[in-house]
């Protein structure tokens, strides 16, 4: 994955390169939808189930005539529920998430999309069940570490009018440990968003 993110990166430096002559369009905008996300667990976990959620933020976008680069920042609930050992786990993780997307255009404003993503935790819990009794634990301070890094693929339709949707599986390349159980973070995106400010044809 760490090397997939190294291709991304250089196929977007490259097809700035190439687009450097273009007349270039710049938008800022806003945009928000629905997760769908899941974690892998490394061990004892079973009966793994999708927790919805939902994101919000801003991004900005540089369009040349086929390609584009959209930087973002995103808040995003997700998590988890899933079983470990005799206790029913509901797992909650907030992010500031930065994807920094390559978008390739190829008609009519449909667009496939990837990019690395880079995640910083602002919240972290468990809600441990056990006989019917619950215990909602904060795990920040154990986590070994704060940060996360995905990435990001998809597609997306920038329609004319402003009106932006995109569909995206980030998937997680970095992964995170509490009380010695591994984590990785994959999510489902689905977005609307809309450009606020435009400048350029």
């Amino acid at each position: 994955m760490k090397k997939l993110l190294v291709i991304v990166c250089l196929i977007a430096t490259v097809g700035l390169l190439q687009e450097a002559n273009a007349q270039a369009q710049f938008a800022i905008g806003v945009k928000g939808g629905l997760n769908f996300s899941k974690l892998d667990v490394s061990q004892g976990a079973s009966n793994i189930d999708n927790r919805s959620g939902f994101h919000g933020g801003a991004f900005g976008l540089i369009k040349f005539s086929k390609i584009g680069i959209q930087p973002e920042i995103i808040f995003s609930k997700q998590g988890s529920n899933f079983d470990f050992n005799s206790a029913d786990i509901e797992a909650n993780f907030d992010y500031i998430n930065i994807p920094i997307i390559l978008k390739l255009y190829l008609v009519a404003g449909l667009n496939l999309q990837a990019g690395p993503q880079f995640g910083f935790t602002t919240t972290s819990e468990i809600k441990e069940t056990i006989g019917g009794v619950s215990t909602t634990t904060d795990i920040k301070d154990e986590l070994n570490k704060k940060s996360d890094t995905s990435i990001a693929l998809g597609a997306g339709w920038d329609l004319p009018f402003g009106l932006t949707i995109d569909a995206r599986y980030n998937i997680g390349v970095s992964d995170f440990s509490y009380s010695g159980v591994d984590f990785k973070n994959k999510v489902i995106q689905v977005s609307l968003g809309y450009k606020l400010i435009k400048l350029g044809k």
